[in-house]
């Protein structure tokens, strides 16, 4: 029976998934975004939950990624779609063609091309045991599930920057590369509460924490921001 528990909550994050793209097709983008936090709290614990009942399985670990494709694929990128359709706005008579705008929406769908790429290779490369190459999808996702809330709730002025037609052409560009960037990111695994041991773990918790005090929804993009600037900043101090 215990075998069962770490698949039925990785199901239960594949059916949150599916409510979240539900909820942007319907345009309701902020829901979209709560189902896609929900999904991330199950995937977590049903890692944490495998480790504790010692229930790795395969299927379990191909389970875990066709959910994820769901949840932190295809959520974000119909997410980034609506949001493409909803803002994008072009003033000129050769961009102001209906078919031009929909091919603009579809590079949002970059985003669950390449997270399929990223799960598959992250299925394969035996490097990412205890750190992660390329950005995570949930990683991503949390940034793009951020967004609709930063738009509702413009405490800083940065709704005009992600209604921006620049932003919402170029950023499925850089997501794509970044979960696919040969870049080494740390992981959030802590093998003590040492400082020592964990410093990098420590410093982004704490940004995070100052982060989401400050700036609430926009400190939710920004601490996806600050991981892989951290990260970027720790492989250079390691190549010195």
């Amino acid at each position: 029976m215990k075998n069962h528990i770490p698949n039925a909550i990785t199901s239960f994050n594949l059916f949150f998934g599916c409510l979240s793209i539900i909820a942007a097709l319907n345009g309701d983008l902020t829901q979209a975004g709560i189902y896609i936090s929900i999904a991330a709290i199950l995937d977590f614990f049903d890692g944490f939950a495998a480790r504790a009942l010692k229930a790795h399985s395969d299927i379990g670990k191909q389970l875990d990624s066709l959910a994820d494709m769901v949840s932190f694929g295809v959520a974000p990128g119909m997410i980034m779609y609506m949001l493409s359709q909803d803002y994008m706005v072009f003033t000129t008579e050769l961009t102001q063609h209906v078919a031009f705008i929909f091919v603009c929406s579809y590079i949002a769908f970059l985003i669950p091309i390449f997270s399929a790429i990223r799960l598959a290779k992250f299925n394969i490369d035996t490097r990412q045991t205890n750190s992660f190459i390329g950005v995570p999808t949930p990683a991503n996702t949390i940034f793009i599930a951020a967004i609709p809330y930063i738009i509702e709730n413009d405490s800083w002025g940065a709704a005009a920057f992600f209604t921006n037609n620049w932003f919402l052409i170029t950023f499925p560009f850089i997501s794509a590369y970044l979960l696919v960037a040969e870049l080494p990111l740390f992981a959030l695994k802590f093998k003590s509460l040492n400082w020592n041991d964990n410093k990098i773990q420590f410093l982004f918790l704490l940004i995070c924490l100052l982060s989401l005090a400050i700036f609430t929804y926009l400190g939710v993009a920004l601490c996806i921001v600050f991981y892989v600037l951290l990260s970027i900043i720790q492989n250079k101090l390691i190549e010195k």
